[in-house]
């Protein structure tokens, strides 16, 4: 069988959902938009594919027999960085916010439109590709205090220890140490961070700069590097 170079750049989506109506029109909408698409019907089960068949990007359902989406996102964090977007029936800011403190991505509330979804996947997506002459370029290494980010590595140490970030928290802690001292919205950071197309709120980037801070500051409470402007935004004190 020949392989082509299409075929390798064909981007693996893995559908956790019980609902087989909702899996059957994801499913056919993501395959017609050139998206290989894996389906698993519980927790239990998107669990193993997840960690297993090395997919792009995760699409989990928050209400799952056998073990709950929540579950399934804390225990894919625990091995990897891949994309999590949530989807939950529920219009619950708690639901929002655990997911996203569990590492997840993004979420969303259904029902949702497949154009919004498809967009969502597009803004996530764009964050994992690595441009191929990227490792060719001279390394970009940026130091504040006992932080050191490697931004063509995706790496972040502390005090010459590893940080495990995600591709999400490492995006926002990259866009603000290479802009340091320029405060930024939280409406810029959706934009810039996010993508053009993310349909998200404000709290997103919240909670996303409040796991930051438990991962590189010695105190989150009082941060150092990642500083707030209330009522205006963010900016990274180098």
């Amino acid at each position: 069988m020949l392989v082509t170079d299409d075929d390798l750049n064909v981007k693996k989506i893995l559908v956790v959902e019980d609902d087989a109506n909702i899996i059957e029109i994801i499913k056919f909408k993501l395959e017609q938009e050139g998206y290989d698409v894996e389906t698993a019907n519980d927790g239990a089960e998107g669990l193993r594919e997840a960690l297993n068949s090395a997919p792009d990007i995760v699409l989990l359902d928050v209400m799952l027999p056998k073990m709950s989406g929540f579950d399934v996102c804390r225990k894919i964090r625990e091995k990897s960085s891949v994309p999590i977007i949530m989807l939950t029936a529920r219009d619950e800011e708690v639901d929002k916010v655990l997911g996203l403190e569990l590492g997840a991505d993004d979420y969303m509330t259904k029902p949702f439109s497949m154009r919004e979804l498809i967009a969502r996947i597009k803004a996530n997506l764009r964050r994992t590709v690595i441009e191929p002459d990227q490792g060719k370029d001279e390394e970009v290494v940026i130091l504040s205090g006992d932080l050191k980010i490697n931004v063509a590595r995706y790496e972040v140490n502390k005090n010459g220890k590893n940080v495990e970030v995600t591709v999400r928290e490492f995006e926002l802690l990259k866009f603000l140490a290479t802009q340091p001292d320029k405060m930024f919205s939280r409406e810029m950071l959706l934009e810039n961070v996010w993508g053009y197309e993310y349909y998200g709120d404000v709290r997103t980037v919240d909670v996303t700069v409040r796991r930051l801070r438990e991962k590189i500051e010695d105190d989150p409470s009082n941060p150092k590097h990642i500083v707030t402007k209330r009522g205006v935004g963010y900016y990274f004190n180098k």
